[in-house]
């Protein structure tokens, strides 16, 4: 069986001036011995990043790429027919995939709320803490869920008045 020829390796080229600039200067010069520490990781505690995880998922939920990209007004108004006087809106009704900034920083805090509700509610369920705290957690925890899901549905209804009924 005959030998395989060997394969070059990645650096090697059959250019002379490329074996030329890689073998002269290195020959010549020597690198310093630096003594240098590889830094040393510290991973950020759980608090913070459950709050950068929260701030993110506000961002997220609350349209604030389509506020930055869009630029809508704060608030909207109408003129009220009878009176003529007008009135501040803060939801921009029949338009889906539109909004106020206003009306996206406050559905994406009902649906914050909502979220640190469950956060709460299974802070209840811990065996270790006293049963007065367990209590206080699923009582909070409970009643920013309902608070935050009536919200939201109410919400949907003044944005979109046809929708479930």
């Amino acid at each position: 069986m005959a030998p395989k020829p060997e394969t070059p390796a990645p650096s090697s080229s059959a250019d002379p001036i490329f074996h030329f600039l890689r073998v002269v200067p290195y020959g010549i010069l020597r690198p310093p011995h630096l003594r240098l520490k590889i830094p040393s990781l510290t991973l950020p505690s759980p608090m913070t990043v459950l709050s950068l995880v929260l701030l993110t998922y506000f961002l997220v939920v609350s349209g604030f790429v389509y506020d930055v990209i869009v630029e809508p007004p704060g608030i909207g108004s109408s003129q009220d027919p009878s009176t003529g006087s007008v009135r501040p809106v803060v939801f921009l009704p029949g338009r889906v995939n539109g909004q106020y900034i206003i009306e996206g920083l406050s559905s994406g805090f009902m649906f914050v709320l909502g979220g640190l509700g469950i956060i709460l509610m299974d802070l209840a369920l811990d065996k270790n803490r006293a049963k007065s705290v367990k209590v206080s957690f699923a009582t909070a925890g409970i009643t920013s869920v309902a608070f935050a899901y009536v919200m939201s549905m109410l919400f949907i209804r003044i944005k979109i008045p046809a929708y479930l009924s």
